[in-house]
């Protein structure tokens, strides 16, 4: 019976620890039908970046970029079979999040500052997520928070 309660302490533990690597990819790599519809909408696009993500538990490809060399960054989310998914909207402060995301995000960094935020929302029905760039104890972390306020994605940067 001990170990019964021992294996499921550990299962639980395991699928609350949300913790994996951003996979960065090099432009080369960006699947070709993501490549061809993003030319496409910004065919004079700079600087464009990329990295495979995860939200609405969807695999997604990030797309960093600039429409012109001193404009503000964009990104955009697309599939990977290169149908577009969603735009990405910067968010200054974290205001917009629901109250409890500040509580679930101190009971995971003892201190943290948020250096970066957007916010994600489903094209697909209810939902949205936030991204957050957190640097906690000299690590900067990516962390998705759901509409609810809980960490969904827990990623060392």
């Amino acid at each position: 019976m001990r170990n019964y309660f021992l294996n499921i302490s550990l299962l639980v533990m395991a699928l609350t620890s949300v913790s994996a690597q951003a996979e960065v990819v090099s432009k080369e790599a960006i699947p070709r039908p993501i490549m061809d519809q993003f030319y496409k909408k910004h065919p004079n696009a700079v600087e464009i970046s990329a990295a495979k993500k995860i939200h609405f538990k969807q695999e997604l490809f990030e797309i960093i970029f600039k429409e012109e060399k001193d404009k503000e960054k964009l990104i955009e989310l697309y599939r990977p079979n290169g149908r577009f998914f969603v735009n990405v909207s910067n968010v200054h402060g974290s205001n917009m999040m629901p109250a409890v995301a500040s509580d679930n995000l101190k009971a995971m960094f003892d201190t943290y500052t948020v250096k970066d935020s957007v916010l994600v929302v489903n094209p697909n029905g209810v939902g949205e997520e936030y991204e957050l760039l957190v640097n906690a104890g000299g690590t900067d972390w990516s962390v998705v928070i759901d509409r609810a306020g809980a960490i969904s994605q827990k990623e060392r940067n």
